[in-house]
């Protein structure tokens, strides 16, 4: 009996037991209260944001070449005896200088005979004048009262004899020119490109001896893009003024030295592929020889700065700063939030942007940081100066070897 009540009673307790242990099991525990998570703040270097006048500076660049290159010939034929200093490739002369000599036993030749043509000549003019003197005397003796005629009075050969002179005088001139031809000299001051003849060399007058070109200035020829035309004022006629501009070494970057230049004239036509327009610019004195500034030689690449009209109440923003689709971060000051911008420059060179945008106000900041997640509104760390020894000892440094410290000159927090 007892046995058959616990065989009734234990299953009861088992199914039982499984019940409370169900609900223990599937009743969830109360979740303790966690502290509402905190706003993750966006770290941004910034910088302010002035208002002022900007200076606008085209950057341009061009190759330095000769406003005056020839090829020199000699204006006689003969064979080369010499070869001055002065016609080597490279070589300075200056205006009348001999470069070359040629052998000139010919033209001494060619003037003696001319001046023996010349003495005929004149021989035989004042024998033609005895003869008219003596046939007006032959006339008068005759008693005859009419006038004679120029034959009779041989005035014909007079002048056949008259004109002789005259001609054997021109060919002696000639042939005394020809002499000094012999000797050719420079057509200006000038400089050496290439020497195309040697020792010996029979040339003639179509002879290239070789090339030069003058030294007294150079030209560069400057394209000026046609977007950049409405903020220079450039020279279109021969009375303009000439625009002073600067020219820069484009091959060494570390070259600091400034060519004065200026502009005195333009191409006045666009370029059809390029749409720019090519302003010519004079160099004086290239090569130093009389300022003593180091030279601008023939053919070098060289960086043009021309300046522009100058921007009023603008706001200049670093290309640093500036992301994708020309939109810059804004930091309000007040709020520290973040405000994405889109900007349309009126101006732009390769380090600025320069805008007028009524949001661009001295109540915000310019954040300099490149900012990968930025939503609209967001809250903003300004990562603040860092001013420090070692940084004070790298400038003390660099201002003694003459270098500039990385990032040197630029304005802002956190730069």
């Amino acid at each position: 009996m007892q046995a058959k009540l616990i065989r009734l009673l234990l299953p009861g307790l088992v199914l039982t037991f499984g019940g409370l242990l169900y609900l223990w099991l599937a009743t969830e525990p109360e979740e303790a209260k966690r502290p509402p998570p905190k706003e993750r703040l966006i770290k941004t270097r910034v910088a302010e944001l002035e208002r002022g006048d900007y200076q606008t500076v085209i950057r341009t660049q061009g190759v330095v070449q000769p406003h005056n290159q020839v090829s020199l010939t000699a204006q006689v034929n003969g064979r080369i005896i010499k070869i001055y200093p002065g016609f080597e490739d490279g070589a300075f002369f200056q205006e009348g200088e001999i470069l070359i000599e040629l052998d000139d036993a010919d033209f001494q030749t060619a003037v003696v005979q001319a001046e023996a043509n010349v003495a005929r000549a004149k021989t035989l003019h004042a024998q033609e004048e005895t003869r008219a003197k003596q046939a007006r005397l032959n006339w008068e003796d005759l008693g005859y009262d009419e006038e004679p005629n120029e034959l009779v009075l041989r005035l014909p050969q007079l002048r056949e004899a008259k004109a002789n002179v005259q001609s054997a005088e021109a060919q002696l001139e000639r042939a005394k020119r020809n002499l000094t031809y012999v000797k050719v000299r420079a057509p200006f001051p000038g400089r050496v490109r290439t020497r195309n003849v040697g020792l010996g060399q029979n040339i003639g007058g179509s002879t290239s001896l070789g090339v030069i070109f003058a030294i007294d200035y150079a030209e560069v020829r400057l394209p000026i893009d046609g977007q950049d035309l409405g903020f220079l004022t450039l020279p279109e006629d021969p009375d303009d003024a000439p625009l002073p501009i600067k020219l820069r070494d484009a091959l060494n970057s570390g070259n600091e030295t400034v060519w004065e230049a200026n502009i005195i004239r333009t191409e006045g036509v666009l370029d059809r592929n390029s749409l720019e327009l090519f302003a010519i610019a004079r160099v004086f004195d290239p090569f130093g020889r009389d300022s003593g500034h180091p030279p601008l030689r023939i053919g070098q690449p060289v960086i043009g700065l021309v300046p522009g009209r100058e921007l009023v109440d603008v706001v200049v923003i670093p290309r640093a700063a500036v992301r994708k689709l020309e939109n810059i971060f804004l930091i309000d000051k007040a709020e520290m939030t973040i405000h994405r911008l889109t900007i349309e420059p009126i101006f732009a060179d390769q380090d600025n942007l320069v805008v007028r945008h009524p949001e661009l106000t001295e109540d915000r900041w310019l954040s300099m940081t490149y900012l990968m997640y930025a939503p609209e509104g967001s809250k903003a760390e300004i990562i603040p100066e860092v001013s420090t020894t070692l940084e004070t000892t790298a400038s003390e440094a660099a201002g003694k070897t003459g270098k500039k410290t990385p990032g040197g000159g630029s304005k802002g927090k956190g730069t």
